[in-house]
């Protein structure tokens, strides 16, 4: 069984699980609880094949086959796996043990899991019913998942990101359940790599994504370190996605990452000095047009249309006691720019960043175009990179990466229309290997490419009036064939000749038929 196939079938344990937690959940929230037990099963099957692999070596020596499992990346106990709860399903209080296995997993594994399965309970009868329907649930839950297929021991599974793929699949199957945005909270794995390759991390870099998500965004950029010499800090909202993000880490084996919970805008949580810690790379998708994104803030929705009360946008900024806003402040109701200041805000001098955005903040007017104006103007956007539609889970608009470097030795901005080049899929398009190796090759060479990249001079963007619309910069028009007018007579001419033959055939097929 290939990578796709087991993913697949791992899916379908999912939607299973989902079915039979559906109807007694309210809203989203059933998924919590079947990757929970997606979390089980896999940290049980790996604890499971590295204590076979010590029986096997040590032959019984209990005391060193305890030693070497003392040394794995996570420690587990018999009533902690996921074969014991389900060798015990009928049990009457088998929500009860479940409850004492994961309380028992972080208590075991320290500061690394602490608090990762808040507000998740197994044994609850307001969520799960009376004691028999309850015990009904969990039991099927539990041969849900343990199909002789879903087998996610490393040896089967290699370098799967099984969490995050399965949180990518639930996204979306059910990014409506919750009045939820899919993209709010999962890049797809090839525009992860996309975003990673373009900001190239390095030995030693901190690597931040102050809106992460399931984590994908931040495994994938750790990924093209060739070290384990770097350090992860992320922060994210949304308490359930917060710790999904830490299971995704501690699966990949990186136990030191840095992640918070809370809003990145109203509250950012990595400080250092007392100000915003700066880091070497930054890759993020921050939601989409977030509204109301200034909690916390007064008077945030003054929108500034002449460029010359840029003393009135620096007293506005002065609300914020790290001085993001420097630029400018947004309005209130769309937080494109509020999460791209911050960003800026906390990148390094060396520092290189690549942001998933909607089209709209390349283009929008008012104090968004005054802040987009003097962020051209610092130099600080390096290109603008067109996707195709339909990428993202429960967003069908196409949208556009933009990368931001500081200290940039080259002037202007690199347009690339790569919105017509993917893959089409049932329910979601996707860019290929070739796809992503077109945009990474212009990137990296920063060339031109006839309907494809421009070279736009600062001069070219001040006619447009830092216009980023790449449409203005990149001209995709196909002109039509030539017609040939006195062949195109010719042909009609013998399409008539072969018409009046049709006719006067299908007369005399009806003058024998006597009609």
């Amino acid at each position: 069984m290939n990578e796709k196939q087991l993913q697949d079938k791992i899916n379908g344990t999912i939607w299973a699980a989902c079915d039979t937690l559906r109807t007694s959940i309210p809203g989203g929230n059933y998924k919590d609880y079947a990757l929970t037990m997606l979390f089980v099963k896999y940290l049980s099957d790996t604890y499971k094949e590295e204590k076979e692999k010590a029986e096997e070596k040590y032959q019984g020596d209990k005391e060193r086959i305890e030693r070497a499992l003392s040394r794995s990346k996570f420690v587990l106990e018999d009533e902690c796996t996921f074969d014991y709860l389900y060798e015990n399903r009928n049990d009457n209080n088998i929500g009860e043990k479940i409850n004492k296995a994961l309380e028992r997993i972080t208590t075991l594994n320290g500061v690394k899991l602490l608090n990762l399965f808040a507000g998740v309970d197994f044994n609850s009868e307001v969520i799960f019913g009376k004691t028999k329907e309850k015990n009904a649930i969990l039991r099927t839950l539990l041969e849900d998942f343990n199909k002789p297929e879903i087998d996610l021991k490393p040896s089967k599974i290699g370098n799967l990101d099984v969490i995050g793929n399965a949180y990518e699949y639930l996204i979306a199957r059910f990014a409506g359940d919750s009045g939820k945005k899919g993209g709010e909270f999962y890049t797809p794995a090839e525009v992860s790599i996309l975003l990673a390759k373009l900001v190239e991390p390095k030995e030693n870099d901190r690597i931040y994504d102050p809106a992460c998500g399931s984590g994908s965004l931040l495994l994938k950029a750790s990924k093209e370190v060739n070290s384990e010499r770097f350090s992860i800090y992320g922060q994210e909202s949304n308490s359930s996605t917060y710790n999904l993000c830490r299971m995704n880490m501690f699966l990949h084996g990186v136990n030191d990452a840095h992640i918070e919970w809370g809003d990145t805008l109203a509250n950012p949580l990595h400080l250092e000095n007392d100000k915003l810690m700066k880091f070497n790379v930054i890759v993020s998708n921050p939601p989409f047009s977030l509204d109301k994104w200034a909690k916390g803030f007064e008077n945030t929705n003054t929108i500034i249309e002449n460029g010359k009360k840029r003393d009135t946008f620096k007293m506005e900024a002065s609300m914020d006691q790290y001085n993001r806003f420097e630029y400018g402040v947004p309005p209130k109701s769309i937080g494109d720019y509020a999460f791209i200041q911050h960003m800026l805000k906390s990148l390094a001098d060396d520092g290189r960043m690549a942001v998933v955005l909607p089209h709209g903040a390349l283009f929008r007017g008012a104090s968004e175009g005054l802040i987009r104006q003097r962020i051209l103007e610092d130099n600080l956007i390096d290109a603008v990179i067109g996707l195709p539609e339909n990428l993202f889970y429960g967003v069908s608009i196409p949208a556009t990466i933009v990368v931001f470097k500081k200290n940039r030795n080259r002037d202007g901005v690199l347009f690339i229309e790569a919105s017509r080049e993917y893959e089409k899929g049932k329910n979601q398009n996707t860019l290929t290997r070739k796809n992503i190796e077109k945009i990474l090759n212009t990137y990296k060479n920063y060339e031109e490419i006839e309907k494809y990249s421009h070279i736009a001079t600062m001069d070219e963007i001040k006619e447009n009036e830092y216009n980023l619309n790449i449409k203005r910069y990149v001209d995709t028009f196909e002109e039509e064939e030539e017609i040939d007018i006195e062949e195109t007579k010719k042909n009609i001419v013998e399409i008539e000749k072969e018409l009046q033959v049709l006719e006067k055939e299908l007369q005399e097929s009806l003058k024998e038929l006597g009609l």
